[in-house]
């Protein structure tokens, strides 16, 4: 059962129970990063096929980019007087996304796995900017518009791996 009140006091000028909605939101937003981390990783780990060594590189690069916005938003939490639930169980059990596509093997179903999940988080990140700024804190939402920007370049990445180039459509 989630408290009703932040436990630590801090001198941001947003009110408790404001800070307690947003650390609520922080920390569902943290489950899903924390979630496509470790599918992100198990991509990492099990890609196989002709573009393996590209694909295993560049799930690397988006594995750490999405390991530094889990360490923002839990940092966030904290400096609202909240904690940061982030653990692999505490994710889990409140992840949004959906379960990564375990049978995934070769490069272009992992891509297509990763551009799904990816694009799913990014569009409730995309919510969680709005909810911030309504909520009167304009500093959770760029931080939350900060993530926002960098799954959208991952997602791009990601997507240009199944784009075909123009010689090939001819």
């Amino acid at each position: 059962m989630p408290s009703t009140a932040v436990p630590y006091a801090t001198g941001i000028d947003v009110p408790a129970k404001t800070r307690l909605t947003l650390v609520t939101l922080i920390n569902q937003r943290l489950a899903d990063m924390v979630d496509l981390f470790n599918q992100t990783k198990f991509a990492h780990w099990n890609v196989k096929g002709a573009a393996f060594i590209a694909l295993h590189e560049l799930f690397d690069a988006v594995a750490e980019r999405i390991e530094d916005h889990c360490d923002l938003l839990a940092e966030r939490a904290v400096a609202l007087g909240g904690s940061a639930q982030g653990t692999t169980r505490q994710a889990a059990a409140r992840s949004a996304l959906a379960e990564y596509d375990l049978s995934a093997v070769d490069g272009p179903q992992h891509v297509r796995a990763l551009a799904r999940q990816t694009a799913a988080l990014a569009a409730t990140i995309r919510q969680a900017i709005q909810t911030s700024a309504d909520a009167g804190d304009p500093t959770t939402a760029d931080l939350f518009t900060e993530i926002s920007r960098a799954l959208d370049k991952d997602l791009w990445f990601l997507e240009a791996h199944l784009q075909a180039s123009p010689e090939r459509r001819a």
